[in-house]
């Protein structure tokens, strides 16, 4: 079995340690290396090339988003999860931008954080449930080039390609969206993969990211007058 390699970056050595133990008891595991802050773990990243990254945001000196920073672009595959212990929508927000991959609270369950590790490893991103109304939110608050230009692009998607977008923005699943707009189901998955190509993003959850940093869309898609459910974005195939 091919074990996932992990560094864990954290300023306090007793959270490592026992972080270490917890990981390694897992056998599909191991723990590569163990930075302090971030310009630690931005050398052990490059020096190890691990694949996954389990970074603290706030850290002395150099803190986990200054080494997102400095990673950002980077060759190196290492796929970057943030461990916070309180979770600051704008840092999480810029830590996305950044690159990182997923975000989960030092309180989570310990299964938690090790099927957001395995999620994060199957290519997919990780946002827990406070997590993703809180970051699609801020996100529309925030400037973005497009809007700064002038007349923010709509990057080749067709009217209909839109409307799907603004649903999948709002957390519905393809059958919801079918039957909202009287589609079929097999329409809906063909208009959300021409979305990921002309987009190049490969799940519902980027879609959703970069629908919403490049305001193709404007409020929450309603379709029949319920709250957005914006946890689905992860869940929803």
């Amino acid at each position: 079995m091919k074990k996932t390699r992990i560094l864990i970056a954290d300023d306090h050595p007793i959270f490592r340690d026992g972080l270490r133990k917890l990981l390694e008891a897992e056998p599909d595991l191991c723990v590569v290396a163990e930075a302090r802050d971030g310009g630690e773990a931005v050398r052990l990243v490059r020096r190890h090339k691990p694949d996954i990254v389990l970074m603290d945001l706030l850290m002395p000196g150099s803190s986990g988003l200054d080494a997102l920073r400095e990673l950002d672009g980077s060759p190196v595959p290492s796929r970057i999860i943030i461990l916070a212990a309180t979770i600051e929508r704008a840092q999480v927000v810029e830590a996305f931008q950044l690159g990182a991959r997923g975000v989960v609270s030092k309180e989570s369950a310990t299964q938690l954080l090790l099927k957001c590790i395995r999620t994060v490893m199957a290519e997919q991103f990780w946002v827990g449930r406070e997590s993703v109304s809180d970051l699609v939110n801020a996100m529309r608050t925030l400037p973005t080039a497009a809007i700064e230009q002038g007349k923010p692009k709509n990057f080749g998607l067709t009217a209909r390609e839109l409307d799907i977008v603004a649903a999948v923005v709002a957390g519905y699943s393809n059958r919801e969206i079918a039957q909202k707009l009287s589609l079929s189901e097999q329409t809906v998955k063909h208009h959300v993969s021409s979305a990921f190509d002309k987009l190049g993003v490969y799940n519902r959850l980027e879609l959703a990211l970069f629908a919403v940093d490049h305001r193709l869309v404007g409020g929450e898609a309603d379709l029949d007058g319920r709250e957005a459910r914006e946890v689905r974005i992860v869940k929803a195939s």
